[in-house]
């Protein structure tokens, strides 16, 4: 099945600024967003307290439940709808845990029926304490900060042989990262400067692959975090497993452009760079988009079928494969072009392709 036809030839790289302004204006989207609001909006998982469940058996208004909570002693908890309004299910969210047993339940279920009419059911408890959403939340920093990491050694290792150089320096970050953690220093601020140090130290190491492939996975997380945070959704544990499955795949389509990338240089040896790259995104474009759009068939099959606890899940990954499938095309693999024009040459066939380079720059 092919959606592109053979021997296409569109001028990815020669867009590549125009990629640019939108990947940085979407990105300077998400940091505001997450700036305004303080970061992402945490849920139970990540914050700690209790979280409530109820069905009525008919409709009931909003107000008249949250008089019924005020009955039970639950004044100013946050209360929403949960799902369908024909399914008459509502959350009920505490910032501090509470006894949940059977005489809790039935005084809550009968203060909301009296308020509302309507008999109530409590259909799902949840309870986290603050130390163990903490201890998540901090988990989850590390968890994509290490799969970053991680993933920049393969693709270094395997695109640049460069497996001891970005092995050592893998080492030393993850040292310094478990050294500083030991001294309370607060745990956002430190995985945000290891990934800044880690780009540093790629840049000044010439691993253009792996700050190619950085950089994107980059793009892609916060981009979906901050649409996250923009549409209001909670940021709960299968929304970070949903972004680590992001940087998975999103890293599979940009390997596999990697991929081709080396193999134009090898067999084209004396082509430019850029044509080189540009041939590679279209040679593998149709398998990227087959790739993308079967996966997304499956998640909105997931996202309009799968129901409410799974909604979140999907969305995330909807959101993610499309951002990471335009930033293989349009970020990853026009990295290398850049890096090639700004990084200095490390060796006299180096020099000489870059001099290649900019003789065919001037003569367009």
């Amino acid at each position: 099945m092919e959606f592109i036809k053979p021997g296409i030839n569109i001028d990815f790289v020669g867009k590549r600024k125009i990629g640019y302004i939108i990947s940085l204006a979407m990105i300077l989207a998400s940091i505001v967003t997450l700036a305004v609001n303080r970061g992402p909006n945490y849920g139970i998982d990540f914050v700690g307290g209790t979280i409530i469940q109820v069905r009525f058996e008919a409709p009931v208004g909003i107000n008249d439940v949250r008089t019924g909570l005020d009955a039970a002693g639950l004044a100013g908890v946050s209360l929403q709808m949960y799902g369908a309004e024909e399914q008459r299910e509502y959350l009920v969210r505490t910032q501090e845990g509470l006894e949940t047993g059977d005489e809790f339940a039935r005084t809550l279920t009968g203060h909301l029926a009296d308020a509302t009419g309507a008999a109530a059911e409590i259909r799902r408890v949840e309870m986290v304490g603050p130390q163990v959403g903490e201890t998540l939340r901090e988990g989850a920093l590390f968890a994509m900060f290490y799969a970053l990491l991680f993933i920049a050694i393969y693709i270094s290792g395997r695109f640049e042989m460069k497996w001891m150089v970005s092995g050592v320096t893998a080492g030393v970050l993850i040292a310094g990262v478990v050294f500083l953690s030991r001294l309370q220093v607060s745990i956002p601020l430190l995985i945000l400067a290891a990934i800044l140090l880690t780009l540093v130290l790629f840049w000044q190491l010439r691993l253009r692959y792996a700050m190619g492939a950085s950089v994107a996975l980059l793009h892609d997380v916060l981009i979906t975090v901050g649409l996250f945070t923009l549409l209001g959704k909670e940021f709960s544990l299968p929304v970070v497993a949903a972004l680590l499955t992001i940087i998975g795949y999103s890293l599979n389509d940009t390997i596999v452009v990697f991929d081709r990338i080396r193999e134009n240089l090898k067999r084209y040896s004396t082509r430019l760079l850029e044509k080189n790259v540009n041939n590679s995104i279209n040679e593998t474009l149709n398998r990227t988009l087959l790739t993308s759009s079967t996966t997304l068939l499956v998640l909105l099959s997931l996202l309009f079928l799968g129901g409410d606890i799974i909604h979140d899940f999907a969305f995330t990954l909807i959101v993610g494969i499309i951002v990471g499938t335009y930033s293989s095309i349009f970020v990853a693999s026009p990295m290398l072009v850049l890096l090639q024009s700004t990084l200095p040459p490390e060796d006299e066939e180096e020099e000489t392709a870059a001099e290649t380079e900019r003789g065919a720059a001037a003569a367009r």
